[in-house]
């Protein structure tokens, strides 16, 4: 089995998130580290006011949806989930081949990492900084 190894600093979350999904379906292990800072882009206070209502919504009941409100390496691997078939086999096992870490662990500082950076001409928000508002 493959393993690659994502460094997801300043780079987009959605498009880390779908590549990370595509390659897990396709049979290949996925390690994402430096989660706490992948980018989200658009108006800061769209994209806060639209996960604060997320995580609202699934707090009063206990049926969810449930959204981690601490941890940026969980709140990546809920944001892949989204983009997996996880109630299937395929789906189920695609996301256990998935690594996700809030920093950078010292097993993989001297391993070959991808960079999905695109230049960025928008404004941005850093999950580390979405998670510090709605938590």
């Amino acid at each position: 089995m493959t393993e690659i190894v994502i460094d997801a600093s300043q780079c987009i979350a959605g498009r880390v998130a779908s590549f990370a999904a595509k390659q897990a379906l396709l049979g290949k292990k996925v390690i994402i580290v430096n989660c706490q800072d992948a980018l989200f882009l658009g108006n800061k206070g769209t994209i806060l006011e639209e996960y604060k209502n997320l995580v609202n919504k699934g707090g009063s009941s206990l049926k969810g949806p449930f959204f981690p409100k601490k941890d940026a390496a969980k709140f990546m691997k809920r944001t892949i989930r989204g983009m997996l078939p996880y109630k299937q086999e395929r789906g189920r096992s695609a996301l256990k081949r998935i690594i996700c870490y809030s920093n950078l662990p010292q097993d993989y500082e001297k391993s070959k990492m991808l960079s999905l950076k695109k230049p960025i001409n928008t404004s941005s928000i850093s999950l580390k900084e979405v998670l510090k508002e709605i938590s």
